[in-house]
């Protein structure tokens, strides 16, 4: 990994953490070039990236940009920002040359965990469509392991998903610490499943300690499971990560050529 890294800010505060997440999507948003057709990503981090994208259109400094969202959420934020959004297909003419878009974990090869807001699919398919990859995160997202910090998310069909859910516990049987469930939502005076803009469920896989083991192994078990339809583990996908740092400063990293 290269990497480079922006001057602290003047006044030497510590930022808060949505001040860092703004800071690396505006640092992210200077990759785009007029022209560009972009993968638009989810989740709050992105979204500070949807709000400068609009600024700089609405100040005529980047004509022809256009935008393809990787959730319904993000369409609606992209519209009001005032980003012209183009659906999948229509993008794959013109190539989406970059994608931006956060992530939940970060480990030292820049895999990442994504999709514990449940638009992986959606964002795998659009990034992974892309020329270019760039991953905005805050330094708290950067883990020695995948898994450290959170749920794994898996996308599941509704049908059959307990029984999909057993086939999930059977790939790290005997693994200490690990621990599957069903997201539910609450609803009413109970709970339902979390329901994706696919019309999909999400299984939440946990790690006492992050995955341990082949991480192409461990997605090509998961992804042979009848009934999985994807997971929220990219490997290998981002070309880019901005880590905006506790100090305002920016450190930028590239993956291994």
């Amino acid at each position: 990994m290269g990497s480079a890294a922006a001057s602290p800010p003047p006044s030497g505060e510590l930022l808060s953490q949505d001040d860092l997440k703004r800071v690396a999507a505006h640092r992210a948003v200077e990759f785009v070039e007029p022209g560009m057709t972009l993968g638009l990503g989810t989740g709050s981090t992105a979204a500070h990236a949807l709000d400068r994208l609009g600024d700089l259109l609405r100040a005529g400094a980047l004509p022809g940009v256009a935008g393809v969202p990787t959730s319904l959420k993000t369409e609606l934020h992209a519209a009001r920002a005032g980003i012209p959004l183009l659906p999948l297909d229509a993008a794959s003419g013109a190539r989406i040359r970059l994608s931006i878009d956060g992530a939940d974990e970060v480990d030292p090869d820049l895999n990442l965990v994504k999709g514990r807001g449940g638009s992986l699919l959606r964002e795998k398919m659009i990034e992974g469509a892309g020329e270019r990859f760039v991953v905005i995160v805050d330094e708290s997202k950067l883990v020695p392991r995948l898994g450290c910090t959170g749920a794994i998310p898996v996308e599941v069909v509704p049908f059959g998903a307990p029984h999909t859910l057993g086939l999930i516990r059977k790939v790290f049987d005997g693994l200490p610490g690990f621990n599957a469930r069903l997201r539910k939502v609450k609803k009413d005076a109970g709970e339902v499943p979390f329901v994706t803009d696919n019309g999909n469920y999400i299984v939440e896989m946990f790690f006492e300690d992050g995955i341990r083991g082949d991480l192409r192994d461990i997605s090509d078990s998961l992804l042979r499971i009848t009934g999985v339809v994807e997971h929220g583990m990219f490997l290998g996908m981002a070309t880019t990560v901005v880590v905006a740092n506790r100090d305002g400063t920016v450190t930028v990293l590239h993956k291994k050529k």
